[in-house]
């Protein structure tokens, strides 16, 4: 491939992917260095160790743009309960819905912490967490005990304090999934989940949790992959301009990052086609797309990359995206600090271990 326009490598910023192994192969080396994706996902594949991790962390960011003096995003699924993809010496707290059933602020806002400190000691600086779902229906296939809670005061209490906590180590503060995951009875992974709920009920209610962490100074939303056909009766909301720049951008008044949950979930891929929904994502307000492996992620940058010289994805669309990312770059990954072997005792610390059996502490009370 040509060497990068100055178009293009914003364009490219706007991708996040994953890939397979514990080191950087060769032509996944090459890949990056090339193609300059803005951002990489860590999955279960990728740790080994806590020092094999930091030593993958080193070489992915050594593969930036000196021009941009832009790190990666580094981002990684680490909820505690059964998603979690760091094994020990990782301290691995109880699935979500317990701090909702400890129902305190102080003691979230501390578990954030030590999660994100530990994850930066390997060179994470994104954790996909907290949810901002509620757990409203009870047959519900994907959230369950993944919320906090099945009221929006639980939800939005818990998680806003795990927003703060997570602002305070100076990692990028995430919520997901916007609109609301929690009021569906199919996994989007496998089928797109499809209700109807009007905007009106939905500010009364899903809305609230994701309304107090943008107040909040969230960094980033990940969008779901469902359809609410009383606010768009054809585009899931990953894909709904009325969603993503009509309701989340101007009227929920978010100006920062909108990130889309994974392209591959067959909610979206078996349903908007392989290369149609970049367009609609990227025209629907999304800045970051989302992929979990190499090969598919590639292969959507080289058609944003047509796309933009064809003209269906505008330069315009892309210049808005770049410039929030890079201020959420600058702002909380600025002047970038490389982490050190030294920084990994923090991973199981004893302070650490404390906080774990505070909250074991009061589960067993509950």
């Amino acid at each position: 491939m040509a060497k990068l326009s100055e178009i293009e490598k914003k364009l490219a910023q706007m991708f996040m992917l994953g890939f397979k192994g514990t080191e950087l192969s060769p032509g996944t080396k090459s890949f990056l260095n090339e193609y300059q994706p803005g951002g990489i996902i860590y999955f279960a594949q990728n740790y080994e160790t806590p020092a094999l991790l930091l030593e993958l962390s080193q070489e992915i960011q050594n593969t930036r743009a000196k021009d941009m003096n832009l790190p990666l995003f580094i981002a990684a699924d680490h909820e505690g309960g059964k998603v979690q993809r760091f094994r020990k010496p990782f301290i691995h707290f109880p699935e979500p819905v317990v701090l909702g059933e400890i129902n305190s602020p102080k003691l979230a806002f501390q578990v954030a912490e030590v999660m994100a400190n530990e994850l930066r000691a390997v060179g994470v600086n994104i954790d996909f967490h907290p949810l901002c779902d509620i757990h409203t229906r009870a047959s519900n296939p994907v959230i369950g005990r993944r919320a906090f809670g099945t009221d929006e005061e639980t939800v939005s209490k818990i998680s806003s304090a795990m927003v703060r906590g997570f602002i305070a180590a100076k990692t990028v503060s995430t919520v997901k999934h916007f609109p609301g995951h929690g009021d569906t009875n199919v996994d989007s992974h496998f089928e797109l989940p499809r209700f109807e709920m009007s905007w009106e009920d939905m500010l009364n209610r899903e809305i609230k949790p994701f309304a107090k962490a943008i107040k909040g100074r969230v960094d980033m939303i990940m969008t779901a992959h469902i359809l609410n056909t009383a606010i768009d009766p054809v585009y899931p909301a990953t894909l709904s301009y009325e969603t993503i720049t009509n309701k989340l951008r101007k009227e929920l008044r978010f100006q920062r990052l909108v990130i889309t949950d994974d392209m591959q979930m067959d909610a979206v891929a078996k349903h908007f086609g392989e290369e149609e929904m970049i367009a609609l994502a990227i025209q629907a307000g999304c800045d970051i797309l989302l992929y979990r492996n190499e090969e598919n992620g590639h292969r959507a940058m080289d058609t944003a990359f047509r796309f933009l010289k064809d003209g269906k994805i505008k330069a315009e669309q892309v210049e808005a995206a770049f410039a929030r990312i890079q201020e959420v770059k600058q702002r909380v990954l600025l002047p970038y600090v490389e982490p050190t072997m030294e920084g990994l005792s923090v991973i199981g610390c004893a302070a650490h271990q404390g906080i774990l059996q505070q909250v074991l502490d009061k589960k067993s009370l509950d």
